[in-house]
């Protein structure tokens, strides 16, 4: 349903006082959903049509009786497009209706303008709907079952892609054929004299070249030549795959791109929306008899529950404490080594450059490297953050550190690769069989049997031979493998790459 007329003055005066703030927004087409729709579109991922999976069905059931239980509730939803398209939970009140819009505003301009979106499809709602078209007609065809089971195999992978593939410019290189070395023939020290031969080149001289021309071309027999962190790509580019197969894969992966720079930067956007939508409404938007309904929505929206992070909250401290660091100079050589406790918290040089330090971040920056340059000791001593670990003797949840050093740590490990193992393409003709050779990165956690088992199981359906990973369990490398039936373990020679 279009906006009502009260809601669209709203949506252009909201809108006129973001462009004041200085953001910068597509145009953003606003409609209004019941709780059913609303909920379709979440389990659809944020829009209104995509292929048909029964994943979906599950999410929305989940959905609905969390809304209908009163356990959660959808205020809004927005969809990185050009133009963009938001969706409001018809029977809001008003004050919910105002900061839904100036939130939407704020994660619209994120979109626009972080460099994380910038390699993402801005025709994204029209790719969903041929993506649908594409799988519908594929079950047409092949039948249902085939395909949603082929699709579960596919979303279960859709994390094996290289989150920066995007901004890698490769130049491809001119595919040149390689001479044979066994063609060749084995190199021989030149005699001059027949009789020289078994003195200048004997047979142990010629057996040792024999052997590293054989290493060179089994070399040459590797591929990927390097690692591939594109997993899924590899697969498009090298597995038996009917046609529909590979087009059912290319797709998930497309999708899977789209998707990722919103998870790259969930404490950026959520904070950056959070702070534009507070400054809106409670410097332009806000009447005064909505102020007591504002404060309590707003308190819900940056409550923390335990056991997790709230972005909303995270993000919003975050932005405020940067500008308010650039606006009292509280950053640079002179206020680093200043240990004065007292001196630091009243530091105040009047620089003023808070808001445009805060827009120079939105552009350039995702959640990693906005944690890792801008959270401070102040900032978690302020906020009280600490790590927190299960303790076996008393079966409970407890904090472990209130060390600054470490719930830094603690939050990238969480917000790198968004906490996933790293996994790569070593070989794709290991052992000289055609079985795919997956290598992790192990940097101090172990995998997890049971994922790493099923993985390799669905990898199996895609490859048609034998998966296989290398990787540290109890300091010692070992390589699983599944064979299409069974799965093993065995010692292995695990190199880092």
């Amino acid at each position: 349903m279009e906006l009502p007329v009260h809601l669209w003055e709203i949506k252009n005066q909201l809108k006129a006082h973001a462009e004041a703030f200085g953001l910068d927004v597509f145009e953003t087409i606003f409609e209004v959903v019941d709780y059913k729709t609303i909920n379709e579109i979440a389990a659809y991922g944020g829009f209104p049509t995509r292929y048909n999976h029964w994943r979906f069905g599950m999410e929305y059931e989940q959905l609905s009786k969390s809304y209908e239980y009163g356990l959660s509730k959808i205020y809004e939803m927005v969809i990185n497009n050009n133009p963009s398209y938001a969706y409001l939970l018809e029977g809001n009140n008003m004050v919910d209706q105002k900061t839904v819009i100036a939130h939407v505003y704020g994660h619209v301009d994120f979109f626009k303008n972080n460099y994380f979106f910038s390699k993402t499809n801005r025709r994204m709602m029209d790719e969903m709907a041929n993506h649908a078209t594409r799988v519908r007609r594929y079950m047409d065809t092949f039948g249902v079952e085939p395909i949603e089971d082929f699709i579960e195999t596919c979303l279960s992978l859709d994390n094996l892609i290289d989150y920066y593939s995007p901004f890698i410019l490769r130049k491809r290189p001119q595919q040149e054929k390689e001479p044979d070395l066994n063609e060749m023939g084995i190199p021989k020290l030149s005699t001059g004299r027949e009789y020289m031969e078994n003195y200048i080149n004997p047979k142990e001289y010629l057996a040792e070249q024999q052997r590293k021309m054989d290493i060179e071309q089994e070399k040459k027999k590797r591929f990927p030549e390097e690692p591939e962190k594109d997993v899924l790509q590899f697969l498009m580019d090298n597995a038996p795959l009917e046609q529909w197969e590979n087009d059912v894969l290319s797709l998930i992966r497309e999708e899977a791109y789209y998707f990722a720079p919103q998870g790259q930067t969930k404490i950026m956007n959520e904070g950056w929306a959070t702070y534009w939508h507070s400054r809106i409404m409670t410097e332009k938007a806000l009447d005064g008899a909505e102020l007591i309904d504002y404060a309590d929505a707003f308190s819900g929206i940056v409550a923390t529950s335990p056991g997790q992070l709230n972005p909303y909250k995270m993000g919003l401290e975050l932005w405020r404490d940067i500008e308010d660091r650039w606006d009292r100079g509280k950053f640079g050589k002179e206020y680093e080594e200043c240990t004065d406790l007292e001196k630091r918290s009243s530091w105040n040089r009047g620089v003023g450059q808070g808001q445009a330090k805060i827009f120079e971040v939105r552009r350039h920056y995702n959640d990693v490297t906005f944690i890792d340059e801008f959270l401070t000791e102040d900032f978690c001593r302020k906020h009280k953050l600490f790590t927190f670990a299960y303790n076996s003797k008393s079966s409970q949840y407890e904090i472990e550190s209130r060390e600054f050093s470490k719930i830094k740590q603690k939050l990238l490990s969480q917000m790198t690769n968004f906490g996933h193992p790293f996994i790569m393409v070593r070989d794709g003709n290991f052992k000289n069989r055609g079985e795919l050779l997956l290598h992790h990165r192990f940097e101090g956690v172990e995998l997890r049997m049971d994922y790493a088992r099923d993985v390799l199981k669905n990898l199996s359906q895609i490859w048609r031979r034998p998966v296989n990973i290398e990787t540290i369990i109890g300091d010692k490398g070992r390589l699983i493998s599944f064979d299409g039936t069974q799965h093993k373990e065995a010692p292995c020679d695990y190199e880092p790459i």
